[in-house]
């Protein structure tokens, strides 16, 4: 019989086992297994592209390309002609004066596409209603911040002079969408037109000017432009993208990742379970079938053949549904949150439909084909005698495949691969110790039931007649309950983790250029309007110059080039490209941690500094190196004798470098600080700024909103993988009663045929399953509890602790819904007449 026949046998089979019901439980399980997949691979794609689009508003672009030095023309050519959206803006310093006062700005010189991402906000007067706008200052005109129109004390309409250019303040600028990363350049903000730039006379030769491309397109764009770019990107050029753009976004987007990707390592993994238990049971269902057809003169490999056809057909109906499903759950989870999602989101891309595929390809293959090998391995004798099944040793080598490619669809979901080897080993370790623990003691207690009542013997007898089953059983149902726990665990501490980094008062305006001689009064009048406020710091501007006697640049380029670094600037090359600002403190500010050394003592030098740990390690210095900086035209040695943790998301002055006191006494100083003020009491920053006329005030609210807005979608979209993930977990425990169902019946219609009564039957059910719960709920929360504490300390990097409320918890929720799944699904085992029962199996 060749291929066409076996294909049509195969499908007449099938459908006639669809019609008795033998299929449902294998096809359901496949089809949760590509449901669950594509949905959450739908889900997650377009709730993250669309918080990705949200994050690009932080650079007004998808990817931003900078350099102090004109850019190639090359770049732009070469970005237009891969259809990617660009703008150009060029960027300096310089003094704004009128006839009162005179003010250093920072000016920006942008074209008509600028922003490529995001809406700007201008103003008529200050703190009046904003609105929105999507391109820049005609020609000829300045849009500048309040603070700027009330230091000059000009008015809207008035003249200004930028360089040689005379320019008309047309609007008053309040909000930027690159503005928001970059809180240390604090100057009054001024936009122009680009047009205008040469009128101005400003950008000479040797002038220090920071020239921008931006650029917006697809992914798909996007990374083959950066390709193309990266082998001609220059030393002096820095690439930027919408993840590392922004401090705070990049931290919300990339703990989102991390989460998901989790969660969907969890569905899928048990979704396989259900498919394994399901395709063992048909397997079994089918070995007389399959000695039948041996002794009809069909060979082994014809047999095979036959089942394989049957598993295919499945696996594409099961696939194809499960596509289909899965593009509509997200659609309508999109539509019942269509309240608190944005108002747009992207359109669905193809990558989902292909991991749901593989998914379900994997599941099939990998999971249940091994059973069905053993159809295959069937003796024609078996139609005389049952006990002949054996299990041919390669299906291992194909339980070894499945586990490969569920490794790389876990590397998928997560993107980390060190998050993904974490899952992977810990969970064999976990599930090899556990195993061998379940099994020990269940052997332990075998012979201690004696004076037990009879339901209590039924029950537990069960169990303990084959303690290597059992401990199979407790295995798997501690799987389940392991993956719920470790998903519900970082969906609660990573949301109280995202929560704590942005709580309610996290400061949303900064102040700058406060005098010292006004400290006392501005931190007066902060109290008096009801802010909060942190310290101030005093703070100077200087340059890191020299390591240990030898240049910085040199130092620095010499570790660059060890490293293999190209096109992506790191810390250390950021921060000798720039001044710092250099404060300094009595005591360690809030929120950063010693990781070497000590603060100031007795013992300090007299020149002492601490270093953030970041820098130093870029920098490639430690404890007892030499720092030389320039600070206003003077040259100053400093002795590391710390090194500090910083807190950067916490929206409160940070710093670099924290000296002793007195190391910087006689140099020119402002002090700095942040605070919150509630929006209602906005109004009271007019007063301030008249009070304080020389102070900076940057608000930073915008800022605030747009990662609140990251954050609550991130919370949705972890709810939500959750039911998921609870469902692949219920389709486990179904598949696995369902494995031991035909057994059961068997059993108990011998039991009833002997005189028992339903009740005891009943009783002995709950009990064997309370048992069964109890004990696999125990080696969930131990296993959990192993589990997160490699991922926090190993991954995640956040502190662990034990969770001792889950201790008690799991174990009596884990013994209540398997006591109700197993009574509920071996229902049948009392209600079927045992005459029927046994006839059948005759």
């Amino acid at each position: 019989m060749n291929s066409a026949p076996l294909a049509s046998l195969a499908w007449r089979l099938l459908r006639r086992e669809w019609r008795a019901g033998e299929l449902r439980v294998l096809l359901g399980a496949l089809l949760i297994a590509v449901t669950i997949s594509t949905a959450i691979s739908f889900f997650t794609e377009r709730l993250e592209r669309s918080m990705t689009g949200q994050a690009a508003e932080f650079l007004g672009a998808d990817l931003v390309i900078s350099s102090g030095s004109p850019l190639p023309a090359l770049y732009a050519e070469q970005a237009q002609s891969q259809g990617l959206q660009i703008s150009q803006q060029v960027g300096f310093n310089s003094v704004m004066a009128s006839d009162a006062a005179m003010q250093l700005s920072s000016v920006k010189a942008v074209d008509a596409a600028y922003p490529l991402r995001g809406q700007m906000r201008i103003a008529e007067q200050p703190f009046a209603a904003e609105q929105p706008v999507s391109t820049g200052p005609a020609a000829g005109e300045l849009w500048i911040e309040p603070r700027l129109l009330t230091q000059l004390e000009l008015e809207v309409g008035d003249a200004l002079e930028v360089g040689y250019a005379s320019l008309t303040i047309s609007a008053l600028l309040t909000h930027e969408p690159d503005r928001a990363g970059d809180f240390y350049s604090l100057t009054p903000r001024v936009l122009m037109n680009l047009q205008d730039l040469d009128a101005t006379g400003i950008v000479q030769p040797g002038s220090r000017v920071r020239y921008r491309l931006l650029l917006a397109g697809s992914d798909e764009q996007l990374s083959a432009y950066q390709q193309w770019l990266e082998d001609r990107l220059e030393p002096n050029q820095r690439v930027t993208s919408v993840k590392d753009g922004n401090r705070q976004v990049g931290r919300a987007l990339g703990r989102a990742d991390q989460f998901l990707g989790l969660a969907s390592i969890a569905a899928v993994v048990l979704a396989g379970v259900a498919v394994a238990l399901s395709a063992g049971r048909f397997a079994l269902r089918h070995f007389d079938t399959s000695a039948m057809l041996r002794c009809l003169g069909l060979s082994r490999r014809q047999v095979m053949r036959l089942f394989l056809f049957q598993l295919l057909y499945l696996g594409a109906l099961a696939t194809a549904l499960g596509l289909a499903f899965g593009w509509f759950a997200q659609w309508g989870l999109l539509q019942l949150l269509r309240e608190l999602l944005p108002s747009s989101l992207p359109e669905p891309g193809l990558t989902p439909l292909l991991v749901g595929g593989a998914t379900g390809l994997c599941a099939l293959l990998g999971f249940a084909l091994p059973p069905l090998l053993r159809l295959g391995q069937v003796a024609p004798l078996r139609v005389l005698r049952r006990d002949l099944a054996p299990m041919p040793s390669s299906s291992w080598l194909i339980y070894g495949l499945a586990l490969a490619v569920l490794s790389l669809l876990m590397w998928q979901f997560t993107g980390d691969l060190q998050i993904t080897l974490a899952m992977i080993f810990g969970g064999a370790a976990a599930a090899l110790v556990l195993g061998l623990l379940a099994w020990l003691l269940l052997r332990s207690v075998a012979g201690k039931l004696h004076n037990l009542s009879l339901a209590w013997r039924l029950g537990s007898g069960e169990l303990l007649k084959r303690p290597a089953a059992a401990a199979t059983q407790i295995l798997a149902f501690g799987l389940i309950f392991m993956s719920m726990l470790v998903v519900l665990i970082l969906r609660t501490e990573l949301l109280s983790d995202w929560q704590d980094q942005l709580p309610a008062d996290a400061p949303n305006h900064f102040a700058l250029n406060i005098l010292p001689s006004e400290q006392q009064a501005f931190a007066e009048q902060l109290e008096q309007i009801g802010a909060h406020s942190a310290p101030l710091y005093p703070v100077t501007p200087g340059r890191l110059v020299s390591i240990n006697g030898e240049p910085v640049r040199q130092e620095v380029s010499k570790e660059a080039e060890a490293d293999g670094q190209r096109g992506e600037q790191d810390r250390g090359t950021r921060a000798i490209n720039r001044d710092l600002s250099l404060t300094w403190s009595a005591t360690l500010p809030p929120d950063n941690q010693l990781t070497a050394g000590q603060w100031w003592n007795d013992s300090t030098p007299d020149n002492a500094v601490s270093i953030e740990s970041e820098l130093a390690e870029s920098l490639g210095v430690g404890l007892g190196d030499e720092l030389g900086f320039v600070i206003e035209g003077q040259a100053l040695s400093a002795t590391i004798t710390s090194i500090r943790q910083v807190e950067w998301d916490n929206f409160t002055p940070n710093f670099y470098m924290v000296f002793a006191p007195g190391v910087l006494d006689g140099l020119p100083a402002t002090l700095l600080t942040s605070f919150h003020l509630p929006t209602s009491e906005r109004a009271s920053l007019r007063g301030l700024t008249r009070q304080f006329p020389a102070m900076t005030l940057l608000e930073v609210e915008p800022v605030l909103e747009q990662i609140r807005g990251i954050l609550k979608q991130v919370t949705l979209a972890v709810e939500y993988v959750l039911v998921f993930v609870l469902l692949a977990g219920l389709a486990v425990l179904f598949a696995a009663l369902q494995a031991t169902l035909d057994q059961r019946l068997y059993q108990g219609a011998l039991l009833r045929t002997l005189g028992a009564e339903r009740a005891l039957l009943r009783r002995a059910t709950w009990l064997e399953f309370l048992l069964l719960g109890l004990l696999a709920g125990v080696m969930a929360v131990v296993a959990a509890e192993l589990a997160t504490w490699a991922l926090y300390r190993l991954a995640l990097e956040l502190d662990w602790s034990p969770h001792l409320l889950f201790w008690l918890l799991t174990p009596l929720v884990a013994a209540l819904l398997i006591g109700c799944a197993g009574v509920w699904g071996t229902r049948a085992v009392v209600r079927q007449s045992p005459m029927r029962l046994i006839s059948r199996g005759a």
